[in-house]
């Protein structure tokens, strides 16, 4: 069992910053491959990004790659979200996920969902 929790979660300007923690409890956290996904108001959940537990398989969605940056600490079971240059696009909740696939990069590959951090960037 993996427990998750995000914070770090805000309001920016366009072109700004914010990073996103979330701490994972569970004593299998390095096994599974963690995860970025986020839901904008009227749209599906879609995957952002995402790392393996060695951090040596990174993913990205397009339309992040660049601008955002996935990393983990395995102690102290942590995993952040960099995200530089935000968009008014990349308004939504952001939630935290784990899956044991190797990429994680769908809904049907988590496990385990967090709670949700919003993230609202203004123009």
């Amino acid at each position: 069992q993996v427990q998750l929790v995000e914070s770090g979660g805000g309001s920016v300007q366009a072109g700004g910053s914010l990073r996103l923690s979330c701490a994972a409890s569970g004593r299998t956290f390095i096994r599974y491959t963690m995860g970025w996904f986020r839901q904008a108001p009227g749209k599906e959940r879609e995957f952002v990004a995402a790392t393996t537990w060695t951090g040596g398989n990174i993913y990205y969605a397009d339309s992040v790659n660049g601008r955002f940056t996935i990393s983990r600490d395995n102690a102290p079971n942590t995993v952040y979200l960099q995200m530089n240059s935000l968009a008014s696009e990349d308004t939504a909740v952001y939630y935290c996920a784990a899956g044991i696939a190797r990429s994680v990069t769908t809904i049907s590959e988590v496990s385990y969902w967090g709670q949700g951090t919003q993230v609202t960037v203004s123009s």
